[in-house]
């Protein structure tokens, strides 16, 4: 079988071809613009760009499509000079067509557009009829018109010559723009939709094709004159439907269905090679009146269509003779939409996960198929991205070195869901070792994306259509093939890696409050615990908005590689599976008890004449919670949850979490080792109360152990145990130590972590996956620790809050918590949803939207529908405190009632209405309020946008006060006066002043202060010292080219930035005696949030980074290789996450031991071999004297 390619658009716009031959999708050669849909054939692609414009990306061949342009110079006779340009007044001119009616000179003959180029000059055509003419090409004849001859005779009166010239199509391999006859800039209408088809109608031309469009009007359109030598057509014509359609679907011959408004279909009749355009229209009803259809797919026999709930139907009876069907047969599976391609196979987009979906056992005895199989091809740009799931030290894996510019996002901007990569399914037998390490053992098909349904059901809907003839078909009601079941039992599916949506995109600073990025929520449908509202992974696997098989030719015998996972996975990353065998349990705990057995006897041999001192005890806890499954389907099933906690006869005590649930009516079980539970995560969730549990293995699989509880009491009594149990595996207890790490998650979690010294070794180091986690009570945003025990935070509503050094609170009672020091606490934010809205001619903008549009209540995303009654809060832990209300303050600004106005969803929205804006949307805000309890004290009175406390390395100077800078939630710089660890609260605020507002602030360990503004540039401030806390002047620093700074972080020496696309930069050239540095030098891209600590290490909030074989938004990463040598340091070690949202790492002083060849460095000037003390450094940048202040 010849390869064809299967064409696709993903929710940023990119297009992508998957060659029946390969495995992975490739991207446009042309991948500069951004499209909505495509529509394909085998030699040539049409699509919509988001510009509202049409072009066609007609593929490269040996062989050049020419066209020839013909003129023709006409003379007459006259008795005086013989032939020549003098005329009867009734003659033709002289320059004409072959007809001779068209005025047609040579210098009149332009391009079409340029897409053409010519390949010559004109030249005289010198044969006639296949025979040459005489010199000049001439042919006579009586007169115009008649029968001409290459032989002069005494009667010619006239004669003529043909002028020939070739142009030929150029624009191969790349997106044309279909230029408008009468305006090339513009279309008559702008077009919505678009479908190919008709080249089965005739021969003539050569590769004549069918292109119908829909307009935002509701108007169809059809292109005349498309074919193989004329790629572009040559103009639009209008035909009348009786009523406004939506989206069109073109078959291969005669075809044609188009959906309208009102949810019906109209199905054009007549179509054939005399009248390619047909000639009337039949109306066929939806299979059910209250969900109309809104979307079509026609093949050379078959219709497919998708209802407003997004369920696929078949129409049965489709043939040329009858195009309307008989009825409607419900297929298993949610689309968002299908495409019928060659052969009459099928192809869908899931409604959920946004894969692309192939329809398994197509036949022409068997058109509807049997089953759906998800399509696990990867990107061809990410084969460097799928190597083993261990190395995790790649400094080029995904972090580039490009510099992201400000058109490029770095988290989708109005996207998408998640697409999964292969899971074993619950019937897979592992082997007993495999509990340790999983093992390559899998199949890999996937499901389809059912919702619970085993057999297709035929429920067949009479269809009203005004024309039925053709054999009727018998029975009422069948079923169309086996459909495997796609509940637990189903068999092994693909496994998603990752648990971060980047459907949601970030909400825009004037949403958010002032000074902080804005973060994403916790996944509820998400596998990840702190994703967004769905599961999605980043680009490994893009998140499909089209898909179109025109040019895709499967046979039913072919075997694809698109549904096996690419070679080069590691096993663990191909394969977890937990399930065992009632056989292998058995066995594998009869080795264990009696391994046990037998080592008891050993050691209780010699001691038998001791008196027992501990009692060996097991203490077990069981109940029932819900476990997210870890195969396809995902959903919630129910399970019978066992806590063993074990107390050995040395008072240490390990547990295991046992997990049983049943599939097949066979009862299996997985279990965890709460020694190797490195995080338990609370997840966001509007209707469960659930958290996560990670591993060092899944942290790198991206995929924790997910369970949920029925009450949020429950949940919190499961959650405060386990984290108990994980501590006394541990043995970690009590308030964290001064130098530990602090991070917070999207959902607003603090998280500790006590430092190992391996962690910033420069052999043998600690991978960060392994860190272990602790929760403490509270709920901020921001938070900035120092060595000495001083950390500071910030909440949603801008409120500061310090460290009062306790432990626990919140949902961490009893042991789990302190008995003092413990205080509620609370915060505030907003939720912002979308009212949408189209113009309609009749009555202009209304909530009555185009089947393909939003939802006309919507996040920011327009995915996601979010209506004032049925928005929630974030989680279950919070309340409204207000109503909603339009918020004014949305960038891009708004008119006087809040609308924004656009051409069409989604592009750039502006506070005024234009022409050609047909959308508008408006947001509406409401507050929230959460209270907990936590180790939190609040500073009043000024609220703070941003927070930064010296960083102190070992050895320095601890007895006079403790630096502390801040930026209010006004943009105005303050510094703390009289932090100290006996007062980390300080006494009062000294402002510091500016002449601009800021964003971020940060001080390092020598007294060096660095901020941001809010408009991108960054500031130095000069002579900052211990008796001189709020130094003398600011110094401009200029920003990397064509970017604007969002974040500054000061270690000891090196300074790093954020920029707002996401580039980290270095600052080059940093020394005692110019501290204001010389240059910025990009290090990484894809970065939300940097902090540099008091050794110079770097560690960061990674926007995207790649798991075992997706990616992952907000995951903690820690710089390896950084030494005075090379601070920039050398690759990415990949940590918790995602769903991370901050980190410090500037109370971390812990310094691994080093050898005596380590023990001397590099000071700031660059000579070796002098110990780089911290007095030294201080002392030389207290003297340095920098440059005239501006």
């Amino acid at each position: 079988m010849p390869s064809s390619v299967l064409w696709a658009v993903d929710l940023f716009g990119k297009v992508y071809t998957l060659s029946t031959a390969g495995q992975y999708w490739e991207l446009c050669k042309d991948s500069q613009l951004e499209f909505k849909r495509v529509s394909a054939t085998t030699q040539c692609c049409w699509g919509i760009a988001c510009d509202n414009q049409v072009y066609v990306y007609v593929c490269a061949s040996d062989v050049p499509i020419r066209r020839r342009e013909e003129a023709y110079e006409n003379q007459r006779w006259n008795p005086v000079g013989g032939f020549c340009e003098k005329f009867l007044p009734s003659d033709r001119w002289q320059w004409s067509d072959v007809s001779g009616l068209q005025h047609r000179p040579l210098d009149g003959v332009a391009l079409p557009s340029r897409h053409w180029e010519w390949e010559s000059d004109w030249y005289v055509d010198e044969n006639f009829g296949g025979e040459p003419t005489e010199k000049g090409g001439w042919t006579y004849a009586i007169d115009f018109p008649a029968t001409y001859t290459r032989d002069k005779k005494w009667n010619s009166c006239v004669r003529r010559r043909r002028w020939i010239r070739y142009r030929r199509y150029r624009s191969r391999d790349a997106w044309a723009k279909i230029p408008s006859k009468d305006d090339p800039e513009q279309l008559p209408d702008p077009f919505n939709d678009l479908s190919v088809g008709g080249w089965e109608i005739t021969d003539e031309p050569v590769g004549r094709l069918s292109v119908w469009a829909v307009s935002l009007q509701g108007k169809v359109w059809y292109r005349e004159d498309v074919s193989h030598p004329n790629p572009e057509g040559s103009s639009w014509s209008l035909v009348d439907t009786p009523g406004e359609a939506v989206q069109i679907s073109c078959g291969p011959h005669d075809l044609l269905w188009v959906t309208l408004w009102e949810g019906q279909a109209l199905v054009r009749e007549g179509i054939n090679r005399n009248n390619p355009k047909g000639s009337s229209w039949s109306i066929v009803e939806p299979p059910a009146s209250e969900n109309g259809i809104v979307h079509v797919s026609v093949g050379v026999s078959v219709v497919w269509a998708i209802t407003k709930d997004r369920k696929v139907w078949f129409r049965r009876g489709v043939n040329s003779h009858n195009p309307c069907g008989t009825s409607w047969i419900e297929m298993v599976g949610d689309m968002m939409m299908v495409n019928v391609g060659l052969n009459d196979q099928v192809w869908g987009i899931g409604c959920e996960d946004r894969a692309v979906y192939f329809r398994q056992g197509v036949t022409q005895s068997e058109l509807s198929g049997k089953t759906w199989k998800a399509i696990v091809a990867s990107r061809e740009s990410d084969r460097s991205h799928s190597g083993s799931s261990s190395s995790l030290l790649s400094a080029g894996c995904f972090f580039g070195d490009e510099v992201r510019g400000s058109g490029e996002s770095c988290a989708p901007s109005d996207t998408d869901a998640s697409l999964e990569a292969d899971r074993p399914g619950p019937d897979q037998p592992v082997p007993a070792e495999s509990v340790d390490g999983p093992r390559n053992s899998r199949d890999s098909s996937a499901s389809g994306p059912g919702t619970g349904r085993t057999t297709e059901r035929a429920v067949e809907v009479p269809g009203p259509a005004t024309q039925t003839s053709g054999p009727e078909p018998g029975p009422t009601t069948q079923t169309s093939g086996p459909e495997p079941c796609p509940g637990l039992a189903s068999s092994p599916a693909e496994l998603p890696w990752t648990n971060i949506d980047l459907k949601e995109p970030k909400r825009a600073p004037g949403h958010s409050a002032a000074g902080f990025p804005e973060t994403t929520g916790l996944s509820s449908m998400g596998l990840l615990p702190l994703g967004l509202e769905e599961p999605y992974g980043a680009d490994d696997h893009p998140l499909w908005a089209w898909v179109s098989g025109g040019g895709c030719a499967v046979e039913a015998h072919a075997v694809l590689k698109w549904f096996t996972v690419q070679s080069g996975l590691s096993p663990s990353v191909q394969t977890l599976s937990l399930s065992i065998m009632p056989a292998q349990t058995a066995a594998w705990r009869k080795q264990i008890f009696q391994q046990l057995t037998e080592r008891t006897k050993r050691e209780l041999e010699h001691f038998r004449h001791y008196e027992q001192a501990v009692e060996q005890s097991v203490w077990v806890k069981t109940g029932s919670l819900q476990w997210w499954c870890d195969w396809k389907p995902h959903k919630w099933v129910d399970v019978r949850v066992a806590l063993e906690q074990f107390t050995g006869l040395d008072g240490a005590r390990d547990s295991i979490l046992f997990i049983y649930y049943v599939v097949h009516e066979e009862k299996k079980y997985l279990h965890v080792f709460l020694n190797e539970v490195t995080v338990l995560v609370p997840v966001l969730n509007e209707t469960k109360h659930s958290f996560a549990l990670y591993t060092p293995e899944r942290t790198r699989q991206r995929w924790p152990v997910r369970l949920a509880a029925t009450t949020e009491q429950d949940m919190n009594d499961w959650l405060a145990l386990l984290n108990l149990s994980c501590c006394e595996s541990r043995r970690v207890h009590g308030r964290p130590s001064p130098q530990a790490i602090w991070s917070i998650t999207c959902k607003g979690d603090i998280f500790v972590s006590e430092p190992s010294p391996d962690l910033e070794a420069s052999e043998h180091r600690l991978p960060c996956d392994q860190m272990f986690w602790r929760q403490v009570g509270g709920h901020l945003r921001v938070v900035e620790a120092n060595s000495r025990g001083v950390v500071w935070g910030i909440g949603y509503d801008h409120t500061a809050w310090v460290y009062t050094g306790g432990y626990g609170g919140g949902c961490f009672q009893g042991l789990a918590s302190s008995t003092s020091n413990i205080y509620t606490q609370s915060d505030v934010k907003c939720v912002y949803i979308y009212e949408n809205q189209r113009w309609n001619p009749v009555t202009g903008y209304s909530s009555r939207g185009l089947p393909t549009d939003r939802y006309m209540w919507s996040d920011a995303s327009g995915l996601h529908e979010c209506t004032k009654a049925g928005t929630k809060p974030p989680s279950l832990q919070w309340t409204w405190v207000s109503d909603w209300s339009v918020d004014f303050s949305v960038p891009g600004g708004t008119d006087q009632e809040g609308w924004q106005y656009a051409s069409d969803f989604p592009a750039s929205y502006h506070g005024y209405k234009t022409m050609k804006d047909f959308v508008r949307r408006r947001c509406w805000a409401r507050k929230c309020k959460l209270v907990t309890s936590g180790p939190w004290l609040e500073v009043a009175p000024i609220a703070l946008g941003d927070v930064s406390i010296i960083p102190e390395s070992p050895g320095a100077d601890r007895s006079g006060h403790i630096a502390l800078w801040a930026v209010s939630d006004k943009g105005d710089v303050l510094c703390r006066l009289g932090v100290s660890e006996l007062n980390p609260a300080g006494s009062s605020w000294l402002h510091v002043g500016t002449d601009q507002p800021f964003t971020s602030i940060s001080i390092g360990g020598c007294h060096q202060v660095w901020a941001v503004a809010r408009d991108g540039s960054a500031f130095y401030r000069g002579s900052v010292s211990p008796t001189q806390p709020a130094g003398d002047c600011w110094y401009h620093i200029p920003s990397p080219p064509k970017q604007r700074l969002k974040q500054v972080s000061v270690g000891q020496t090196a300074v790093y930035a954020l920029d707002e696309n996401g580039n980290l930069w270095y600052r080059q050239g940093v020394t005692p005696s110019y501290p204001q540095g010389s240059s910025w030098e990009h290090v990484s891209n894809n970065v939300c949030r940097v902090s540099v600590g008091p050794l110079d290490q770097v560690w960061i909030i990674a926007n995207k980074v790649p798991g075992s074989r997706s990616m992952s938004r907000g995951t903690v990463c820690h710089r390896t290789g950084v030494q005075p040598r090379e601070p920039m340091g050398q690759g990415w070690d990949y940590g918790i996450g995602g769903g991370w949202d901050h980190i410090t790492i500037r109370a971390n002083a812990t310094r691994a031991l080093r050898s005596r060849s380590q023990e001397t460095t590099t000071d700031w000037s660059g000579e070796p071999g002098l110990p780089s003390t911290p007095s030294r450094v201080a002392g030389a940048l207290l003297e340095a004297h920098g440059p005239v202040c501006c």
